[in-house]
């Protein structure tokens, strides 16, 4: 099976320009391809692993990837996917989480001995001269045509900023930089991106009279038509301070029966063989595909160590074992204690991060959705005292999924 075959084979291809171009190149390792990334966190986040896991694909295939950070788009802010603008972010800022997705990015791509590059295009964007840019990139295109853009157009109802409509230019201008300074011939990006991309290849087609390509990823969507990657508390963070390897696991772990097939698909690096003899197994059986979906996507992003970390803390919750080591845990100082030396379950709840809320605390017990070492309690005033959490601590859980293991600093 060809590269190409392959990408297709795991769903992964969703627009392309000229797929048979597409194809010769990526096959023969002749692509030089990028992927932008604004660092509008301090994290990447699962939306981004998938591109990740593209980019190492095709370099493992012979192509030569370039990580875009967006130090320069990033001060605008993408309109793509979203109902309101962006918060502004300073210089200061943007610096910062550049600094962090560098130093994550590197878990997955290899740029050693040429082999990829990592560029910013402030390194362009911020000393462009605007009157020069109008008359330079402005004529090539068309508001018209713009305005049917899809990142566009489900904006116009609630107001588009100028700021955020120049953001289709900029990602074209970039394309036409690094087609011109590092032999740059494709674009590849989420399916979102495709209107912006399509801008790049027509502004080297009009500026250079040479042809370069784009080619949009599958966005990773749950049976319902959701993005997935998304949690109560929010984003699913590679940054492991921010979303724990453990519950990194857990959040694949607890994917929807006909998502597993998918995200093995399109995030693991297993071979389709074993994937689709998967696709036969029904039942329980899919519980076991979804401990080797967690345990391929913690190992991938954390390391073997951390992923066998957080399979044991998994089978210890939900296999009945004594080993507690290694489940999520909070840590109670004297202070968190009142006068009397207990704490409610409530403050236990939110200290946990179990709930945001005191009130959705209160309303979890009252439903019998909450438990402390495996009874169910339901008293919205039941307290508990220092010495309960002495040792290996008590287990705080709340519905099938979200638990705690509390104990003493």
């Amino acid at each position: 099976m060809t590269v190409w075959e392959e990408l297709k084979a795991r769903g992964l291809i969703a627009q392309v320009t000229d797929e048979d171009e597409i194809k010769e190149l990526v096959n023969n390792g002749k692509a030089t391809f990028y992927i932008g990334f604004d660092p509008t966190a301090d994290s990447l986040h699962v939306g981004h692993f998938m591109a990740l896991c593209l980019m190492k694909r095709l370099q493992m295939a012979g192509n030569r990837p370039i990580a875009l950070l967006g130090g320069g788009t990033g001060m605008i802010g993408d309109p793509s996917g979203r109902t309101d603008m962006r918060q502004m972010m300073t210089k200061e800022t943007i610096q910062h989480n550049i600094d962090c997705f560098k130093k994550q990015m590197e878990r997955f791509i290899d740029f050693s001995d040429g082999k990829a590059m990592m560029v910013n295009n402030a390194d362009w964007l911020m000393n462009l001269n605007y009157v020069e840019l109008l008359r330079e990139v402005g004529p090539h295109f068309s508001v018209n045509r713009m305005l049917t853009a899809e990142c566009y157009k489900q904006r116009m109802e609630r107001g588009l900023s100028f700021l955020e409509f120049n953001y289709m230019i900029m990602q074209s201008y970039d394309f036409y930089m690094l087609f011109q300074k590092y032999g740059c011939n494709m674009q590849f990006g989420g399916d979102d991106q495709w209107s912006n991309m399509l801008g790049g290849t027509e502004l080297i087609r009009r500026k250079l009279g040479k042809d370069a390509y784009a080619m949009t990823i599958t966005l990773l969507l749950n049976s319902e038509g959701k993005k997935m990657g998304k949690t109560q508390s929010g984003a699913v963070w590679l940054d492991p301070n921010k979303t724990s390897p453990f519950d990194f696991y857990q959040y694949w772990r607890n994917v929807d029966d006909a998502d597993v097939i998918k995200c093995m698909k399109l995030l693991t690096f297993l071979p389709l063989e074993e994937i689709q003899e998967m696709e036969k197994w029904e039942g329980s059986q899919l519980n076991k595909a979804k401990d080797i979906l967690a345990y391929q996507l913690t190992e991938l992003v954390h390391g073997e160590e951390e992923a066998k970390k957080a399979q044991a803390g998994a089978q210890a919750l939900f296999g009945g074992s004594a080993d507690t080591a290694h489940m999520p845990c909070t840590e109670l100082e004297d202070s968190d204690f009142a006068e009397d030396g207990t704490i409610d379950l409530i403050t236990l709840l939110v200290k946990t991060s179990l709930v945001p809320t005191r009130s959705e605390g209160r309303r979890a017990i009252e439903q019998g959705g909450v438990s402390i070492d495996g009874e169910k309690n339901t008293d919205i005033r039941h307290a508990m005292k220092k010495e309960d959490f002495q040792g290996e601590g008590v287990i705080l859980k709340r519905g099938k999924k979200k638990f705690n293991r509390v104990c003493l600093k």
